[in-house]
């Protein structure tokens, strides 16, 4: 890695997502005001900054123009995918008046616009940069989404301060949580020289519609939550819950009721 261009990215971060983000939504996030009709000079822009934030950990200037390129090319399919969470939350919250205003006041849609971009980076293997882009929306929002996640359509976060979805999570479609929400790790494994083991799976799987409230605790790469479930706020989970069911107490034994009742 080029370490001293490093810091020229932690720099550079912000304006990269700037620009990304404007050439998903060129009306609502151009940074250079150009208004509507100018998306694929936003695009040029963003594909540009992107290749020569890519250079440093790659070392690669070809790989990273192809990269580059595939990132800008996808724009339309990320775009297709944050529209589904922007009605889900449009849909999801009383209060929300316009897609404008969730695009531009809700932290949850800044998180995810960020993450979705991240991710397609994350499964190129780019190194570092992923994670540098959603520790910015983190810093911004206080929502903490590792870009190696799998994140359905439709997926919405309200209020959002102290949400953190570990990197192994996978996340159905049509999918809401609450505030404080954790999806992480339940423990780690060790290797004989007393490091931990990476690249394994470590957090949970949730399932579609799912709705998990203020404060609940989700931990464990073997805990699965199903379709139709709904977890309390302040539940502590390492377990599996099957679909259909609510989870309402940390009691053992004593926590789970049938989605009807």
């Amino acid at each position: 890695m080029q370490k001293n261009n490093l810091s020229m990215m932690k720099k550079e971060v912000g304006s990269l997502i700037d620009f990304l983000r404007g050439a998903l939504y060129p009306d609502i996030f151009d940074p250079n005001s150009l208004g509507k009709g100018h998306e694929k000079v936003d695009r040029d822009t963003a594909e540009v900054l992107l290749r020569k934030m890519i250079i440093p950990v790659i070392e690669d200037e070809e790989k990273s123009r192809e990269i580059a390129k595939e990132v800008i090319a996808s724009i339309p399919d990320i775009r297709e995918l944050l529209d589904t969470d922007i009605r889900a939350a449009y849909e999801g919250d009383p209060a929300a008046t316009s897609q404008e205003e969730i695009m531009l006041a809700y932290p949850a849609f800044e998180a995810i616009s960020i993450f979705r971009l991240a991710h397609k980076l994350y499964e190129l293997k780019v190194p570092i940069l992923p994670r540098m882009m959603t520790e910015y929306a983190h810093k911004n929002t206080g929502i903490d989404i590792h870009p190696g996640a799998t994140i359905g359509k439709y997926f919405f976060i309200d209020h959002g301060t102290g949400v953190v979805i570990g990197e192994t999570t996978t996340i159905g479609e049509h999918v809401k949580l609450y505030q404080g929400v954790t999806l992480g790790a339940k423990s780690f494994d060790i290797n004989p020289d007393g490091t931990l083991v990476k690249g394994i799976k470590r957090h949970p799987d949730i399932g579609n519609n799912v709705v998990i409230y203020a404060g609940a605790t989700v931990l464990g790469g073997d805990t699965k939550i199903g379709d139709n479930c709904v977890i309390g706020g302040n539940v502590w989970l390492t377990h599996s819950v099957d679909a259909g069911l609510k989870v309402l107490s940390a009691q053992p034994r004593n926590d789970i009721f049938s989605i009807d009742e």
